[in-house]
C-alpha cells in the first residue's frame, strides 16, 4: 500500500505492461470459450480499476479485445451450426458472445467519455489520434451486440439506437467519423465510424426477423460485402429509402414522406447502386457459382446462399414489399402442432389425429390474410419455435387442419412473441411414398404429406423429411384407388426440420 502512494502506476495487475503481455499469451487459445471467458474476466475488473491514465486503458482494452478476436469468432461459428449443440450449450454461447461485445463497448466508452470530460488531461491528449479507431470499433461492438439480439428475435431498446447515434455524431462533430481505419490487424480493408454506423442501419432496415439465424449471418456479411453502393447523406435526397434521427432512441424506418420537422441529427440512406450489384451476384449463384472472392466467413453452397440474396433484394428495392393478401384483424384462438413428425401424422387422419390434438399448444391469432396468419405467444418457454419450422394449425371453430410454416418472428418482450405464418395448404394428406423401382412393397416407404392445392397444372408439391429429395429418384403413392407418380422437378423449399420437393405429377385410375 505504501509503494502505491507514490508509484503511479494503476493498482491493477494489467497496468503493468510485462503483466498485460503474460495474461495475453497464456490465453487458451485452443479453448475457445475459456480464453473469451478469461478475457471478459479481465474486462470486469478494468471497469472497478482506479489509477489508469485514459490512453492507456484504451491500449490494454484494445490489446485484450484484439487478442480474443480468433476465438470469439469461433464461439459465433459453433452457435451458428445448432445441430451440434444442445440447448443448454447453446443459450452459454449466445451469453457469452452478446456480454463479450456488451462489455467490450461499454470499456471504450468509458475511454471515450473520459476524453471528451477532461481534453487537457495528458492521457486525452494522447488518445486523440486513437479516438477514430475507439469510436469505430465501439460502434462495431454495439452493431454486433445488435445481430445477436436478431439471432434470438429480441427486441431492440432505445439504449442500444442512443449508443449507436451519439457517438457517431459526436465523432462527426469532432471532424473524424469518416476517416479511415483498420478496425482490426487480421481483417483486410478499411472502414469508419460513419460506416460502421451505417452498416448497423442497413442490417436493421433488412428484416432480419424472416430469416434464421445462419442466414442473418449470411446477410451482414454480404451487406458489407455491397455497403460501399449505399449513399448517406445529411439531407433527405430524391430517392433516399430510409432515414433515422440519430440522436433519438428510435430505429431507422422506410421513408414514406418526409419527417414532419427536419432535425441536424436527421440522417437519410438508400441503396443507391448496390441492389443492381446484388442482382448481378444473384444471376450468378442461380448458375450453381459462388465467387470466391466474395467473403461469407465460411464455405456455403447456392441453395443456402440464394434466399438471402433475394431477401436483401426484396428490402433494397426503392419501393417497399407490398403483401401479396391484405389483412385482416381477428381475435381467435389456434391449436398448434410442430414438426414434420405431428404434422404427419394430423394429416394422416381422424383415427391418428386424436391424440395429438390433446398436446396441442394455443395460440392467439391477431390478423389473418388469405396467405396465413399473424399471431401473438405468450408462452416462450418452447425452445422449437423460430423461423423455418413446420407447423399444423386448427383454427377454433374451423373444420380443418391447416399446415403452415414460421415466416417472421419477432420477440416483443421476455415473455410475448409475434409470429408470421405462412399457409402452406388448407387441405393436406399424408401419403406413404415409394421409389419408383421398389413397387409398392411395405419396404423403403418415405412419409410425405401432399399438398393438394397451389400448384400448376399437372404438377403438385410434397412436404418431405430433411434429405428425403433425390432429383434422380421418381415416387409413387396411392389416395382415393389411384395411383400417382411423381417425376422431381427441384427442391423448392428447406426448412428446420423438413424439405418441400417439387414434382410434376402423372395420375393412373
Amino acid at each position: 500500500m505504501i509503494l502505491n502512494i507514490f508509484s503511479s502506476r494503476p493498482d491493477h495487475p494489467l497496468g503493468d505492461p510485462k503483466e498485460l503481455k503474460r495474461a495475453i499469451a497464456e490465453l487458451p487459445l485452443d479453448k475457445s470459450f475459456k480464453a473469451v471467458d478469461e478475457v471478459y474476466g479481465w474486462f470486469e475488473s478494468l471497469h472497478q480499476a482506479e489509477g489508469f491514465r485514459v490512453d492507456h486503458l484504451f491500449d490494454v482494452v484494445r490489446q485484450l479485445d484484439e487478442a480474443a478476436q480468433a476465438s470469439i469468432r469461433r464461439l459465433s461459428r459453433d452457435y451458428l451450426n445448432p445441430q451440434r449443440l444442445s440447448k443448454n450449450e447453446e443459450r452459454r454461447l449466445w451469453s457469452m458472445c452478446y456480454n463479450y461485445w456488451g462489455e467490450v463497448s461499454s470499456l471504450y466508452a468509458n475511454c471515450i467519455d473520459r476524453a471528451r470530460k477532461n481534453p487537457k488531461d495528458k492521457g486525452s491528449e494522447a488518445l486523440k489520434t486513437s479516438l477514430p479507431l475507439a469510436v469505430a470499433r465501439l460502434l462495431a461492438a454495439r452493431a454486433t451486440q445488435l445481430k445477436w439480439v436478431e439471432y434470438r428475435y429480441g427486441p431492440i431498446g432505445e439504449d442500444l439506437w442512443r449508443g449507436l447515434g451519439q457517438p457517431y455524431l459526436a465523432a462527426e462533430a469532432a471532424g473524424f467519423a469518416n476517416q479511415p481505419v483498420q478496425l482490426y490487424p487480421a481483417q483486410p480493408g478499411l472502414t469508419s465510424v460513419a460506416q460502421q454506423y451505417l452498416h448497423a442501419l442497413i442490417f436493421y432496415s433488412s428484416s432480419m426477423d424472416n430469416l434464421m439465424p445462419i442466414e442473418i449471418e449470411l446477410a451482414d456479411r454480404l451487406i458489407t460485402h455491397f455497403q460501399a453502393g449505399f449513399v448517406f447523406s445529411n439531407d433527405c435526397l430524391r430517392d433516399s429509402v430510409y432515414w433515422v434521427d440519430a440522436a433519438s432512441g428510435v430505429p431507422p424506418t422506410r421513408l414514406a414522406k418526409q419527417p414532419g420537422q427536419l432535425l441536424k441529427t436527421q440522417r437519410f440512406f438508400s441503396p443507391g447502386p448496390a441492389p443492381q450489384a446484388l442482382n448481378e451476384l444473384t444471376r450468378v449463384v442461380e448458375r450453381g457459382q459462388v465467387p470466391v472472392d466474395l467473403n461469407l466467413g465460411g464455405e456455403y453452397p447456392p441453395k443456402v446462399l440464394l434466399p438471402v440474396l433475394r431477401h436483401l433484394a426484396t428490402y433494397w428495392a426503392p419501393e417497399p414489399p407490398q403483401r401479396e393478401h391484405p389483412r385482416h384483424a381477428v381475435k381467435t384462438r389456434i391449436a398448434v402442432l410442430q414438426g414434420f413428425d405431428d404434422c404427419f401424422t394430423v394429416f394422416a387422419g381422424d383415427v391418428a389425429r386424436l391424440g395429438k390434438e390433446r398436446t396441442a399448444e394455443s395460440w392467439v391469432v391477431e390478423n389473418v390474410s388469405l396467405g396465413g396468419f399473424g399471431a401473438g405467444v405468450d408462452d416462450l418457454g418452447a425452445e422449437w419455435l423460430k423461423i423455418g419450422v413446420l407447423l399444423c394449425m386448427h383454427p377454433e371453430g374451423g373444420e380443418n387442419w391447416v399446415l403452415g410454416v414460421v415466416r417472421r418472428y419477432n420477440k416483443d418482450s421476455d415473455t410475448h412473441a409475434s409470429v408470421g405464418i405462412q399457409a402452406l395448404s388448407k387441405y393436406a394428406q399424408s401419403v406413404e411414398l415409394r421409389a419408383r423401382t421398389a413397387g409398392f412393397s411395405a419396404t423403403g416407404a418415405v412419409p410425405g404429406i401432399w399438398l393438394r392445392e397451389g400448384n400448376t397444372t399437372g404438377e403438385t408439391r410434397v412436404v418431405l423429411p430433411p434429405g428425403s429429395f433425390d432429383v434422380r429418384e421418381s415416387l409413387e403413392f396411392e389416395h382415393d384407388d389411384r395411383s400417382y407418380l411423381l417425376t422431381p422437378i427441384e427442391l423448392a423449399e428447406t426448412g428446420s426440420n423438413f424439405e418441400i420437393g417439387h414434382y410434376r405429377e402423372h395420375v393412373a385410375d
